[in-house]
């Protein structure tokens, strides 16, 4: 696998997290870990880190 498979690959997963957290803030989900229920803000991180993660990578991965 070369780095553009790799940064195409790896940017399509960041997207799908990013895609995770963003229906997570728009559908209310609860999440509880070890019956700590996890706040709405964190997904707001969990949205825009990877987010651009996954612009960057796909940025690299489609370049000719």
């Amino acid at each position: 696998m070369n780095q553009k498979t790799f940064s195409l690959i790896a940017g399509i997963i960041f997207a799908l997290v990013a895609l995770g957290h963003l229906l997570r803030l728009f559908q209310g989900w609860t999440i509880l870990i070890n019956g700590w229920p996890v706040p709405m803000w964190i997904s707001w991180i969990g949205l825009i880190i990877p987010a651009i993660l996954a612009v960057y990578g796909l940025r690299f991965g489609s370049k000719p």
